[in-house]
């Protein structure tokens, strides 16, 4: 029977048998689960409680009153044909509500509403509206099978980002000083792609160039093939900008691909993927003339990266594979959530696991936030604007922490500095707050101010 049930409604029933054993009864009673429920209440269900002043210690000596205590309690307590009532009830209401799984908030609702037992009255003691919060449970148990758009989605999309950190540290400012000295030469003022690309291409002793050259793109051909060029056309698309506008795109696009890659800097490589990736500018012009094949070679410019295995990018691919299984080309801070319990390594995951945070029930409930999507997606997976802005902040946390690489407990730093994110909405609904994440952290040694 307990096959469907979410590891949060297993623990009510076995601590209900528990309590049974504790109160000296030799059948597990429906106030022993209504108590059991007192005791496990997380999210929602807790907030209920607490709107009325239950707690488990009033609710224990209410509970108390109505029971009989038996002269002998075997070892195996069983349920009372009541209890077998309401786990039934149970499993017909989860089916009726179009859930696969039955949630603690189920087995919440079924029981205060059942009528042939002693619960409702010992609810009244406490004031508490069985009618109010029969409505809140069931708008929360409604799980919606399809809904084509993420809500995330919904936001405005991302105006851009700044490039105050595109020229910090080493990775980049050599560089952009050839890149600028080749624009004097050029007769030019405005940096684009095919100075920023000639400069990459120009460094010695670079893994990412040895990849480009097996490609036959090297540096003199990619100069001989600029100076055929007869025009800069292809740069400009808007007004005159430090950047031209291709550049500029491209800058963008590599600043998004770093923190994607868990890195808190902008190197090479991330821009010559971006080139790719954007298909834009005389720097790809160069590149698709030479009939190179661009998707195996961003593959091969990965491989080096994704063999450091960074953090993020372990919960960012995790992330975009959740999505894929719930038929959505979005990944939104939901996605990021369940990438770091998947990834299950990271002190992020230590302080969700330590929050009772377990990846089945995080699934079940994020499925019911954001409901299921067409089955398949020919598109590339995007991120949503919120998610982005978790990145953003990461990325900021990271680099304020003078790290490399963006680690797990900087993206979940930045998820609980979004109240109104689906992630937080998770994880509230899971019984955890931006408060116990935050001392988590901070009780593993990492002295986060987030």
């Amino acid at each position: 029977m307990f096959e469907r049930f979410t590891e949060k409604a297993v623990n009510a029933v076995y601590e209900a048998q528990n309590l049974a054993r504790e109160t000296c009864c030799d059948e597990v009673m429906p106030e022993h689960l209504l108590l059991a429920l007192v005791k496990e209440a997380k999210g929602v269900s807790l907030k209920l409680f607490r709107m009325y002043n239950v707690t488990f210690e009033a609710m224990s000596d209410e509970v108390g009153k109505c029971l009989k205590k038996a002269s002998r309690i075997p070892e195996n307590i069983p349920f009372s044909h009541a209890v077998k009532d309401i786990l039934k009830h149970t499993l017909d209401l989860a089916a009726k509500s179009g859930n696969s799984n039955i949630l603690f908030e189920h087995l919440f609702l079924t029981v205060i509403t059942e009528k042939n037992h002693n619960i409702q009255e010992i609810l009244r003691k406490f004031d508490f509206d069985i009618y109010n919060s029969k409505d809140i449970l069931t708008k929360l148990v409604q799980k919606k099978i399809k809904r084509l758009e993420h809500p995330e989605a919904e936001e405005d999309e991302d105006k851009g980002s700044s490039f105050e950190a595109v020229y910090e540290g080493e990775a980049l400012s050599d560089v952009f000083d050839r890149a600028v000295s080749k624009l004097s030469a050029a007769g030019y003022e405005i940096l684009g792609t095919e100075q920023i690309m000639a400069s990459i291409l120009e460094s010695s002793n670079s893994e990412l160039v040895e990849t480009i050259k097996k490609y036959g793109l090297d540096f003199e051909t990619f100069e001989n093939k600029l100076a055929e060029q007869s025009s800069r056309q292809a740069e400009y698309e808007g007004k005159k900008i430090i950047f031209t506008p291709n550049a500029f795109l491209v800058m963008n696009s590599a600043l998004q691909t770093a923190k994607e890659l868990g890195s808190s800097v902008i190197t090479p490589e991330h821009i010559v993927l971006s080139v790719l990736k954007t298909k834009r500018g005389l720097a790809y012009d160069i590149i698709k003339s030479l009939g190179i094949d661009s998707e195996k070679m961003s593959e091969d410019i990965l491989k080096p990266i994704e063999k450091q295995m960074p953090e993020t990018l372990t919960i960012m691919k995790l992330a975009k594979e959740e999505a894929r299984r719930i038929g959505r080309n979005i990944v939104g801070t939901e996605m990021f959530l369940l990438g770091i319990i998947a990834e299950g390594t990271s002190i992020a995951f230590e302080v969700l696991n330590d929050l009772e945070i377990t990846m089945r029930d995080a699934r079940v409930v994020v499925e019911n936030l954001v409901g299921y999507g067409n089955e398949y997606f020919d598109r590339e997976i995007t991120f949503t604007k919120r998610a982005k802005k978790v990145l953003e902040k990461a990325w900021i946390s990271a680099k304020k922490s003078n790290k490399q690489k963006i680690e797990a407990v900087d993206l979940l730093l930045a998820i609980i500095d979004e109240p109104e994110s689906l992630a937080m909405k998770a994880l509230d609904q899971l019984g955890v707050d931006a408060v116990e994440i935050r001392h988590g952290i901070q009780g593993r040694g990492k002295n986060y101010n987030g």
